[in-house]
């Protein structure tokens, strides 16, 4: 399933798939957790996990740098988009533009299953009193479909937006499977200075007051005083849809 790494896994007892890939990624981060950005990327895209890692994007609102960097390393990393069918029109088109702009080869739409919204979600009113369950059946019931066939997957989590990403390494292993998060010790300032130096385009929502972007029904403006994720699901205290969480 995986490469060699740099450094032998730390042995942890009875081998089984868990602390295989607990052992890999504690050796990869060993090796390669000081890199970030386009510097981890490029180990883990074209030495480590060659044809067998996809990045995972919102095409959100800091979407656009990690977009970038991916593409300047290899534009045909498998791009996967959770097509949800709740997204603002302007996160369709931003899509699109990024899409065109950088160049991928394999862009990948995933969408809910049909039959798991006309049995939960019929009137399509799920996300009012029950957004666990809407995320579980829009978000994460489908990536974890497109997942299978990688070892390894690409998000653009960072610790300064909080909660549970404050504690966030480069390198981690979930459901046994790694994923690397490049942008994980990057500032916000670091981000508003990529976007300048790369000339990159905003989302369409981001100057009306949207800092962080998910789907229509729930996500607001951030409100002065607030931090950009504040917006989401912001009535229900949720603050993850739960793709990044183990499964249970």
């Amino acid at each position: 399933m995986y490469r060699e790494p740099i450094a032998e896994p730390a042995d942890s007892g009875p081998p089984n798939a868990s602390s295989v890939a607990r052992g890999y990624a504690a050796a990869w981060d060993r090796a390669f957790g000081r890199l970030d950005g386009e510097a981890l990327l490029e180990a883990m895209i074209t030495r480590v996990f060659p044809g067998r890692i996809a990045l995972v994007s919102s095409f959100g609102a800091e979407a656009a740098v990690l977009l970038d960097m991916v593409a300047r390393i290899d534009r045909s990393v498998p791009v996967l988009f959770l097509d949800t069918g709740k997204h603002f029109d302007a996160t369709l088109t931003y899509r699109d533009i990024l899409a065109r702009r950088f160049g991928f080869t394999d862009l990948r739409n995933l969408r809910p299953d049909s039959a798991d919204l006309r049995h939960a979600d019929p009137d399509g009113s799920l996300h009012h009193h029950d957004p666990d369950l809407c995320c579980h059946i829009r978000k994460v019931a489908p990536l974890n479909r497109a997942l299978t066939g990688f070892d390894a997957w690409i998000t653009g989590r960072k610790r300064f937006q909080g909660a549970d990403r404050s504690r966030l390494d480069p390198i981690e292993v979930v459901d046994d499977r790694i994923k690397v998060n490049p942008l994980a010790g990057w500032t916000a300032e670091q981000i508003e200075g990529a976007f300048r130096h790369r000339n990159l385009p905003r989302h369409p929502l981001f100057d009306d007051g949207y800092r962080s972007v998910g789907c229509a029904p729930c996500t607001r403006r951030a409100l002065a005083g607030e931090d950009a994720r504040d917006g989401r699901w912001a009535v229900f205290g949720k603050t993850e849809c739960g793709i990044h969480r183990a499964a249970e």
